[in-house]
Order: structure tokens, then sequence, then C-alpha cells
């Protein structure tokens, strides 16, 4: 244990222990609860099943309707529902306009499609900057937009969880789904990158 003004004070590690106990004890914690959630979060929770959204909104009309209509319901189709997963919220790009995400007040994001958040979503600094000058922190990630791209950043809420659907890049037609979706990463879905074809 740390000293704090003499007394002692418990690691972030045992105070987990202690309340994973506690709960325990009281009954609250269902068998299993902790080791079902760490399977989701190391197993279910992955980009590549926003990348299945995407591909197949690509190639099927009705369902990018759907999509864009109720995310929720859509992603519900795949099975990708669950905790951080009940409010999606999918936002259209366009050549002219480029969605891009953010939690301004922690690290809230859709973990059934997009996976748990990248450490560079959870930081102050891109927080902070991302909705005073997104141009700027797009080109600094990498992603310069020509002039006439709009930049429009959402920010996440208690009733909201985004995914961006971008554009389908030219030269994919006739591309199977599986190939689309290899095109599609935690970054584009996010909105700091666009889809390329190699």
């Amino acid at each position: 244990m740390n000293e704090t003004l003499g007394k002692p004070v418990a690691t972030a590690e045992q105070r987990a222990r202690a309340l994973h106990q506690a709960l325990k004890q009281k009954g609250l914690l269902p068998d299993g609860f902790l080791e079902d959630f760490t399977k989701s979060m190391e197993q279910g929770w992955d980009p590549a099943n926003g990348a299945r959204v995407v591909a197949r909104a690509w190639v099927d009309p009705l369902y990018r309707k759907l999509l864009l209509a109720d995310g929720t319901a859509a992603c519900e189709q795949f099975g990708y529902t669950g905790p951080q997963g009940e409010y999606i919220v999918a936002l259209e790009n366009t050549p002219t306009l480029q969605n891009v995400i953010v939690c301004s007040l922690c690290s809230c994001t859709n973990w059934p499609v997009l996976g748990l958040a990248p450490e560079w979503y959870k930081s102050f600094e891109y927080r902070a900057r991302l909705v005073r000058e997104g141009r700027t922190v797009l080109r600094e990630l990498g992603e310069d937009l020509p002039a006439d791209v709009s930049v429009r950043v959402w920010d996440t809420t208690a009733e909201t969880r985004y995914m961006v659907l971008p554009h389908r890049p030219d030269g994919t037609e006739g591309w199977s789904q599986e190939q689309l979706a290899s095109l599609v990463t935690k970054d584009v879905l996010i909105g700091i990158a666009r889809p390329r074809v190699a």
C-alpha cells in the first residue's frame, strides 16, 4: 500500500479486488460475469464488426437505409449489441463531408462495433482540440482533406454511440463484402481517416 498523510492507501488493483469481493458476498455479481465481460472485450468488441456493417451498407441499399435510420437495429442484425451499443447512430460521409466522432468528456465509444477506444482517442489533447480545430487535428493524424471537404465533429452523449459510414471508394465496383470490409479500419469508423484502395 502507498502512504498518504501517514495513512495506507490501497492501489487501484487492491480496490478493484475489494469491490469484486464485496459484490460477490452480497450476491450482486453473477457467476462468470467478469469472465464473460473480459471475453467480450478481448474477442467480441472488434472494429472488424464495424467493417462488416459498412461493407453490407455499401452493397445493400435497404440495409444502408436501416443503418442510417436506426443504427442499433442494423447492428443488431449482426449480433453487435450490449454495453455501449444501445444507441448507435451512423453518420454518413460524402465526397464533400467528413464526419468525425469524439467524446469530449471521457472516452465513450461504440464498443461492439468499433472495439475499445484507442489511447489517442482518450487523450485530453484529441478531445479538446478536435471540437475546435478538426481539420488541423485530422491533418496531424495523417488525413489531409481537400479544401472542399467540410469537417463535422460529433460529440458522444449518454444517448448516442456514433459510428461513421464512410463514402465507398471509387474502383471497388464488383468487390465482395469481405474485400470491402478490408478497407474499413477503426480510424475510418471514427472518422479520422478515409478508406483507400491500395
